[in-house]
C-alpha cells in the first residue's frame, strides 16, 4: 500500500519526467509535432492539450469504437488531428472554432496529417455552428475545449445530440484553480460539473487543469 507522501504525487513530477513519458508513451510524428508547434509559430495562445492527454483522448476514444465526434475549440487542431486517429475510415470529427485566424492554421494543419475527409474545420461561435451539426447526429463523443464561460450550455447541447453511452469530455475542468470562485466563468463550470454528475457516470481526471469525463446514461 502506498505511504501517506505519495498522496501527493505531483511532487514527484518534473520535467524531465514529463518528457520522458511523452517520448515513451505520446511521441509525435511529423503533422503531430506541426499541430502541435503551430500556435507558438502563428502567434496563438499555446493552450492546447499537452502530448500524453492528447494520446489519452485517442486511446479512450479507441476504446469506445468512435465514429461521429463534435469538438468545441479547434485552437491550431492539434487535438482533432489526436482524436482522428482513433475513427475508422469512414469516421468524422466536426471541430468548431470561433477565431477565423485559427481556424485557417488548423485546416493546414489537417492538411499536412492527410486527414482532411475526417476532420472538417466549422468556421463560427459555437452557439451558431452547433445546431447545423445535429443533423449529423447523434455523436458518439463530444470534447469541450473552449471558452470557459459557456461550458454548461455546451454540455447541454452535448447531452441533447450524445447516444447513450457517448463520452462527453471537458477540458480545463478546474478552471485553472478557479472552479470554486467567484464571476460568471466559476459558475458555469460548476454547472458543468453539475450536469455531468446528474446525467452521466462521471469522473474528474486530475491531470494539471482536469480533465473531466462523462458516459451519458440512458
Amino acid at each position: 500500500m502506498a505511504d501517506d507522501s505519495s498522496r501527493a504525487g505531483v511532487r514527484y513530477i518534473s520535467p524531465d519526467i514529463i518528457a520522458y513519458v511523452d517520448h515513451m508513451h505520446a511521441p509525435h510524428d511529423d503533422a503531430l509535432q506541426s499541430a502541435f508547434a503551430a500556435p507558438d509559430r502563428a502567434g496563438m495562445p499555446t493552450i492546447m492539450v499537452s502530448p500524453s492527454e492528447g494520446r489519452f483522448l485517442e486511446l479512450l476514444l479507441k476504446l469506445v469504437g468512435v465514429a461521429r465526434i463534435v469538438e468545441v475549440g479547434t485552437l491550431a487542431g492539434y487535438s482533432a488531428i489526436r482524436m482522428a486517429r482513433a475513427l475508422p475510415p469512414d469516421g468524422k470529427i466536426w471541430t468548431v472554432e470561433a477565431d477565423a485566424s485559427h481556424a485557417e492554421v488548423a485546416m493546414r494543419n489537417v492538411a499536412v496529417a492527410g486527414l482532411e475527409k475526417q476532420i472538417e474545420v466549422c468556421r463560427g461561435k459555437a452557439f451558431d455552428v452547433l445546431p447545423t451539426l445535429q443533423r449529423h447526429g447523434p455523436f458518439d463523443a463530444v470534447f469541450l475545449d473552449a471558452d470557459k464561460e459557456h461550458y454548461d450550455g455546451y454540455a447541454e447541447w452535448a447531452l441533447r445530440n450524445l447516444r447513450p453511452g457517448g463520452l462527453l469530455l471537458g477540458d480545463n475542468a478546474f478552471y485553472s484553480g478557479k472552479l470554486l470562485g467567484e464571476g460568471p466563468g466559476a459558475v458555469a463550470m460548476r454547472r458543468f460539473h453539475e450536469l455531468l454528475r446528474d446525467h452521466c457516470d462521471s469522473v474528474c481526471i486530475p491531470t494539471p487543469d482536469g480533465l473531466a469525463l462523462g458516459i451519458k446514461r440512458p
